[in-house]
Formats: structure tokens, sequence, C-alpha cells
């Protein structure tokens, strides 16, 4: 078919992949003059009905997903008798073919991609859609080395009411089958979780976890068997990512994250924390000896330092010490300490919800409360717009935390795992509306501390403005003083 002009506009230029169900060729878009992907059902699946309405869901369900983490849907059609998609064209490999070519990732690099897919996915989600067939194959790399997850094929949208979708057949390929899915239970978004684990796997591992003769095998693996220890196969992986990857693997859906927004957030952690990892492996390979040394070993090393050393040591702290008493006694007894904003007196605040006056109400107003609950590792997260501008559905979005009381409050601290949004506080005495502006607009940081004007009010609002690259913005603590 190279060559063939469908609906007298896309020209076939090069066959890219024959799948079981469609081919997929490159083409020329002579209307836009493009370069485009163009998706063609097989003709001997023409005459199925079901064939038929499930290629025409996949362009329904990927048309409403407007995310730069997912391959876009340009147009769909029928001509001639073919059934056919265009989808926006991705210059690169999939993931598949870059393990093949390279073998294991670099693990900064899984965990991007890793956090790129999740974000692609919790996407998906929250607009009601089970991708159900997440793996390496189904995710394409641009010349910037994104991801960009495709073939939504056998998608199925949430029921509402219930939570899940039909359940009885079997759908997946069987390397990255989730457990529920081999055994024909309710498919949930917890589905995909568990598949993407697998994908991560994979990427460290070099290869899935579970192998077999045949399809069934491997799916009754997935579900009674535990996959081997990633430490196995790839020493070097931090602790944290292995647990997290753990933690997706789960067999019962419900011990796996909640949701893949919350395995997206925890990636993110893992990523954080993969420079001071690099560092103290990087302090243990460096230390002075002919062979490679345990942290054990090197422990044992440092206790052995010249006494010198260890006076110098000991003489340096005690000048600390020093110090800070005399700046501790300049100061009339109220130095400040870290942890939040510095003056006055600490204020407990409560989170209550989201302050959202325009578009569709955020999904994820519940989450407020993990930001005033003193634990850094749990967030109050915006779901994932397709641009900082808040995919062009609303102005802004807020926090909403609750003083208990009307207070004027002098500063108010953020923390955040996603850096790099805009914001300002509002205040007012009503949880749902009526807020002024009580500090400058300001970029925040990986920790941001407000300035405020001095307005008495009960309630105060982390007003989003413009968030962060990705389309997300988390908080983890909100103080005020």
């Amino acid at each position: 078919m190279v060559g063939e002009v469908i609906a007298g506009r896309y020209e076939l230029e090069e066959l890219v992949e024959h799948g079981g169900m469609s081919t997929v060729y490159r083409g020329r878009d002579r209307l836009l003059e493009r370069t485009v992907a163009l998706k063609v059902l097989h003709p001997h699946f023409l005459d199925d009905p079901e064939y038929v309405e499930r290629f025409r869901r996949e362009a329904r369900a990927v048309a409403q997903l407007s995310h730069p983490n997912i391959v876009g849907v340009i147009d769909r059609g029928q001509s001639e008798g073919q059934q056919f998609i265009v989808f926006e064209f991705v210059d690169g490999e999939n993931l598949k073919q870059l393990l093949e070519r390279r073998g294991p990732l670099p693990v900064p690099q899984v965990v991007d991609l890793g956090i790129q897919i999740a974000d692609a996915l919790a996407f998906a989600h929250a607009h009601g859609l089970v991708h159900r067939d997440v793996k390496p194959q189904n995710v394409l790399l641009d010349r910037a080395g994104d991801a960009k997850v495709t073939d939504f094929g056998i998608a199925r949208s949430l029921d509402v009411e219930r939570g899940f979708t039909q359940t009885g057949t079997v759908l997946g390929t069987s390397n990255y089958l989730s457990p529920e899915q081999a055994a024909g239970s309710p498919v949930t978004p917890a589905t995909d979780v568990y598949s993407l684990g697998v994908v991560l796997y994979e990427l460290l591992a070099g290869e899935v976890p579970f192998h077999g003769d045949n399809l069934v095998v491997v799916a009754m693996k997935h579900v009674t068997e535990h996959p081997p220890s990633l430490h196995d196969h790839r020493p070097d992986v931090p602790p944290r990512l292995a647990r997290a990857v753990e933690h997706a693997l789960e067999k019962d859906p419900g011990s796996r994250f909640p949701s893949m927004d919350t395995f997206a957030t925890e990636l993110r952690r893992c990523r954080d924390e993969l420079g001071s990892f690099d560092a103290e492996r990087t302090i243990i390979r460096s230390a002075p000896t002919a062979a490679p040394i345990s942290r054990r070993r090197a422990r044992r090393r440092i206790g052995r330092l010249p006494l010198v050393l260890a006076l110098t040591g000991t003489a340096l702290l005690a000048a600390v010490v020093i110090a800070l008493a005399v700046d501790r006694g300049t100061s009339g007894g109220n130095h400040h300490r870290g942890g939040g904003p510095t003056g006055g007196q600490a204020v407990a605040l409560r989170g209550k919800g989201n302050y959202d006056p325009d578009g569709s109400p955020d999904t994820h107003a519940n989450t407020a409360s993990a930001a005033t609950d003193g634990n850094a590792s749990t967030d109050w997260y915006t779901q994932i717009y397709a641009s900082p501008e808040f995919g062009n559905l609303k102005h802004g979005l807020g926090l909403v935390v609750d003083a208990g009381r009307s207070v004027a409050l002098k500063r108010l601290a953020v923390r955040t795992p996603t850096p790099g949004f805009t914001a300002q506080v509002l205040a007012g005495d009503s949880a749902g509306g009526g807020f002024r502006p009580d500090s400058s607009p300001q970029n925040v940081g990986g920790s941001t501390t407000f300035t405020l004007n001095g307005a008495a009010a009960r309630y105060y609002v982390v007003w989003i403005t413009r968030l962060p690259p990705g389309g997300k913005a988390e908080i983890s603590e909100v103080t005020a003083r």
C-alpha cells in the first residue's frame, strides 16, 4: 500500500510496523504539508463489528487526551472500506527497540522515563481510561528522548459507578499482564500501575521478571509468583527505587500505589534522592585502595583516620558550638531553628480542600490534608493538565488551609517536590471564596517562603496561576507564622 493516497489526503510513504490488528505507516498529509503516522485496520477485520468498534474506540479515547507524553490523534475516518486513524508522527524508536539496542538503561534515565509514562497514564485515568496494554513497545521515544505513550487500542472507559471495566476477557501482553487481567478479574487503574512496574523492572534488569514456555505459563506466574529481586540483576539500583517497583508489582491491586499519580510522585522522590545516593557510592569507590571495598570496610577505615584529623574535627565542632551559643545569646532568645518561616509564633494549619472557581473541578481536592500533616512524604496535588496554563481550562487552582481562627499571618512556607510553578497567597474568611491577595506572586522552588501583608483571616490559599513543567503541581507541606 506504500504510495497509496487515503481519503484523497494522506499519502503512505513507508511501512513502520505490522501488527496483529493493524499496520502503521509513515505518511504525508498533503493538505497541511506535514509528516503523520497512519494506522490502518487489516482488511480481514473489516467484517468483524467487534474489531471495527475497538479500532474506532481507540480514536475516540485518544482524542480526549491532549498531553505531552501521549501520542495525539489528528484524524479518523473510513475510505473505500478502509478504517484508518491519523496520529502525530514521532520520529524515533520505541522503548523495546532501545532496550534491545542498549541493554539495561542508566538508572536516572529509567526514573525520568517512568515519571513521564506515569504522568501520561495518570492523565488518561483522570479522563476515565485504563490503557490495559502498557509495555515498552507502546512507548515511543522522540528525538529528545522523551516518552510518548501510544496504542490505546484495548483501552476501556472506567465505569463511574463501579470503578472498573467489564470482566471475563483477558486482553494485554502476557509479559506485562497484571494478575487481575490474567484471572479475568475487574480491571482498574491499578492494572496500569502493575504493568508499568513490569516495564521499569525490565528497563533496569534487562529482562522481564517472569519467563515461560508459553503465554499461559507466564500469565500464571504473574498470578502466583513473586518477581526475583531487582538487586539480584542490578545491584546499583537505589533501595528506594527498588521498593517502588516492588510496591507496583504487588499481586493484590489494593496493595499497590493507590493511584498512578502516587506512583509518579514516588518516582520523583526517587529522582530527588539519586544525587545523594550516587554521591555516597562515589565516596566509597574513591577510597585509596587497590580494590573495591564494601561500605562496612569503608566505615572501618574511616575509624582508623590519623588522630590529628580526629582532634581537628573536635576543635571545629567546639568552635561551631561556641558560635551558636554566642549567636543565640545576642538574639534575645528568639533564634530561629529552621523548619518554617522565621519570626513569630507557629500557627497550626489544616488542609481544607481546593479553591477552584472556574472550569471543571480538579479531581484531587481530597488530598488537601496531606499538605499539613507534618509528613513530607505525602502531598496535595493537582491532576495533570495539558500545559502549564491549565490547558486553558481555568485561570488557576488553589490549596485552601484553615488556621482555625482569624489570625494575621506574617509568613507562609511551601515545600514541593515539583518546583517551578507560580503562586501567591490569598486570604479570606470563608473556605468557599471571597479571597483577596495577601502576598506578591512568585516562582516556587523546593522550599519557598511568602511574606504576607498581615491581613487578618482564617482561611489562606496557595493560589497557583502557572503549573510547573509536566502540568502537575504538588505541595508536601505548608507551614505558617
